[in-house]
């Protein structure tokens, strides 16, 4: 729903009515992800995408018999024969997408939602896509929910699964029994993340720090560029950082991680390539569990004497393990660009198992497993990470 939230929430405001087309689920070489959405305005506008063009003109229909009266839906469209014309998805993949209708009356938590969203403030939402109630919604913020699945007993096991989903960030498609048992079935519940978006923190303000900023506020992440030099860490430096800090970065770090402000989504870049910033800040990311990424510019030679001091300074050899160093794929990069790139194709394989590899070299779906993930059971949540 984000990627269409700016026309949803425009014709929601004005008290209109809206066909919401939402993917919930995906499998096999699937062109979009769950969550990605599109809808069909009130005078016919089709805004968004949930498959890159395969079957838009079936949802589309789908969408405009939502907004004739018809029940919300779940529909699964696939490969459907050789014809490259038929509705489904010419990829070899499947998706399911549910439609429905949005309005005041039907989402009146939307605005909230939106309003939150823009504030990188997080909530989620859980909707039944299929089995009894379906279309029934529950809001969850990290201190309270809104709305109903129907009963408390279900409402309550959701919430507990749900907020676990949105401190990690996932959006996905979770199954209980009708009571919100947890190893029974018969219920599709939805749940989609407004999580913040993920961080990208640079540590040195150096000319390959600003390609970095900007690949990273292109990727979507929020950017925070640091440097203890203030002549250099300014904002007319770095225009595409959401923030420029000044500080050591050591300490920027630690106090980051301190208020909570560091998970398993935020990505770090060390640019700094000077023992006196590097070392300290690399002590402290490196035995700090939640960071998802966290990659070291230098040469092998730097490479190497940043690994002694770090060893001389107590860091294990696992922890060792967690850096990228030097940072990115071996693109033969040589620009800044370049290198933003190179960097920037690092952290999206290591997010979704991606080897980096030409694809022209590979055989079998382009996406591989790394977008498979049926509804999972809510037994599955409430008995840690998979």
């Amino acid at each position: 729903m984000r990627d269409v939230l700016t026309s949803l929430e425009k014709w929601w405001a004005e008290g209109r009515s809206i066909a919401l087309a939402t993917v919930v689920g995906t499998f096999r070489s699937a062109p979009r992800q769950p969550g990605a959405s599109m809808l069909v305005g009130p005078e016919g506008e089709a805004v968004g995408s949930v498959s890159g063009g395969c079957v838009e003109g079936a949802v589309y229909e789908l969408g405009n018999e939502i907004l004739e009266g018809a029940d919300p839906t779940l529909q699964r469209y696939g490969v459907s024969d050789d014809d490259a014309f038929a509705v489904g998805l010419t990829c070899g993949g499947i998706l399911d997408v549910f439609v429905e209708q949005v309005d005041r009356e039907t989402f009146p938590q939307l605005g909230e939602i939106a309003e939150a969203i823009r504030g990188h403030r997080p909530v989620a939402t859980a909707t039944i896509v299929s089995g009894p109630g379906v279309g029934r919604r529950l809001v969850v913020w990290p201190d309270r929910v809104e709305g109903s699945l129907g009963s408390d007993r279900l409402d309550d096991a959701v919430r507990d699964d749900v907020r676990g989903l949105l401190a990690a960030g996932r959006t996905t498609l979770v199954t209980y029994g009708t009571e919100g048992e947890r190893r029974g079935e018969g219920l599709g519940i939805f749940v989609e993340s407004f999580a913040p978006a993920p961080r990208l923190i640079v540590f040195g303000a150096i000319d390959f720090a600003a390609a970095v900023a900007r690949i990273g506020t292109f990727l979507g992440m929020r950017v925070t560029v640091c440097d203890a030099r203030p002549v250099f860490a300014t904002s007319s430096r770095f225009p595409e950082a959401h923030e420029v800090v000044v500080e050591w970065p050591h300490r920027y770090l630690a106090a980051e991680a301190e208020a909570g402000r560091i998970d398993g989504r935020t990505a770090l870049a060390v640019l700094t390539h000077d023992p006196k910033f590097d070392v300290p800040l690399l002590e402290v990311a490196l035995r700090l569990p939640e960071i998802g990424y966290i990659g070291a510019m230098g040469s092998r030679r730097t490479h190497d004497d940043r690994l002694d001091r770090l060893r001389e300074a107590g860091v294990t050899e696992a922890e060792l393990e967690r850096m990228s160093s030097p940072i990115g794929l071996d693109l033969g990069a040589r620009t800044p660009e370049e290198t933003a790139v190179s960097i920037a194709a690092e952290m999206i394989a290591r997010q979704w198992g991606g080897n980096g590899t030409p694809l022209s070299g590979r055989e079998g779906p382009i996406h591989g497993d790394s977008n498979v993930e049926p509804g999972i059971r809510a037994a599955e949540l409430a008995s840690g990470p998979r």
